[in-house]
């Protein structure tokens, strides 16, 4: 365990920890549309092309565009675009929100994700949410994407700290896992299991609003 007086900040994923991916909705898609289990999911960010635009290298447009032909290969017709539709029902997770809101100050927080390039705009734009955050780190613009190593301890030089000094909060366990392998203690927060971020940073020493 690492000391609680030591901890210094907090560094979230954005899809699946700030951001409801409405994994609900996508598997209600794919069967409503008689797909493949996990056909939205897959098609969207299991696909070569992703693995590309998360760090910076594609055309988002045609990425979105092959991943809808894929779609309607499974289903052997035409399909509405099922993957904007899944878009439109997320949204922010307002109790994970108002966490970081707590935290700051004392703690630095700040966001690495695994995404396109977009979503910086995002944060600063429709969503009005970059003020919260110390610093952002977006995949599409290091050029290299989690679990690399390299990535957690560019999220905490960002930070001015040490990886010790960081909590990373994450969906994904083999994130989770990597950023514990470079001495970051992490969180697996599944918000759509019915997680509780505030209990458990609080299990680690970190105490929003304290």
């Amino acid at each position: 365990m690492v000391p609680a007086t030591s901890l210094r900040a907090v560094i979230f994923d954005f899809g699946g920890v700030l951001w409801d991916m409405r994994w609900d909705v996508a598997r209600e898609l794919d069967r409503a549309h008689g797909l493949p289990k996990s056909s939205l999911f897959e098609t969207l960010y299991g696909c070569p092309a992703w693995n590309d635009i998360e760090c910076g290298v594609g055309d988002p447009a045609e990425w979105t565009e092959s991943a809808h032909r894929e779609l309607e290969r499974r289903a052997g017709r035409v399909l509405p675009r099922l993957h904007e539709e899944w878009r439109r029902a997320q949204g922010v997770i307002d109790a994970n929100l108002a966490v970081v809101r707590a935290l700051r100050p004392p703690y630095r927080c700040s966001v690495l994700s695994n995404a396109d390039l977009s979503l910086r705009g995002r944060l600063k734009g429709e969503l009005a949410l970059d003020h919260l955050f110390d610093d952002i780190v977006v995949s599409a613009e290091v050029g290299m994407a989690k679990p690399r190593p390299e990535i957690f301890r560019l999220a905490a030089d960002r930070l001015g700290l040490p990886p010790a000094a960081c909590v990373f909060v994450d969906d994904w366990d083999k994130n989770v896992d990597a950023a514990r392998a470079v001495g970051m203690p992490a969180v697996l927060h599944r918000a759509d299991q019915g997680d509780d971020l505030r209990a458990q940073l609080a299990a680690l020493g970190v105490a929003p609003g304290a």
